[in-house]
């Protein structure tokens, strides 16, 4: 797989796994569904108070891990994380949009989870992608 064919890759899928780092310097893995933006980053919606977002906010280094239908074929994803928390809302109604590919039926009860939940999202530079044809 070429990169243009990595990208298309992410793009079809929207399922993966996250890798942040503890306090400890282990591993720390979180089950996802992301989207990749217009301008090529990773879209996550995260939840302030976990552990995810403690560990982003000290050390923003990420991985994520892709697995779509074939177990064989996967590509991993390393690059910077940053949680947009300003004016959280319109950017977590992006968020949905792009992973779910239509509008939310019902805006006002999405508003108003998402800040019950303390949602925010979670955008990742993509540094490095592998494996990669040489």
């Amino acid at each position: 797989m070429n990169h243009e064919e990595a990208m298309a890759y992410l793009r079809n899928n929207s399922r993966a796994v996250l890798a942040t780092i503890k306090r400890d310097g282990q591993p720390q893995m979180s089950l996802v569904d992301y989207g990749v933006d217009s301008g090529g980053l990773i879209r996550v919606q995260v939840t302030q108070p976990t552990a995810k977002s403690k560990n982003i906010r000290r050390d923003p280094r990420v991985s994520l891990t892709v697995i779509g239908d074939n177990w064989y074929q996967y590509i991993v994803v390393e690059g910077t994380a940053r949680l947009l928390d300003d004016d959280p809302l319109p950017v977590l109604r992006e968020t949905y949009e792009l992973i779910a590919g239509k509008p939310h039926p019902d805006w006002d009860e999405f508003n108003q989870a998402m800040i019950d939940e303390q949602q925010v999202v979670m955008t990742m530079t993509i540094d490095r992608l592998y494996p990669l044809d040489q």
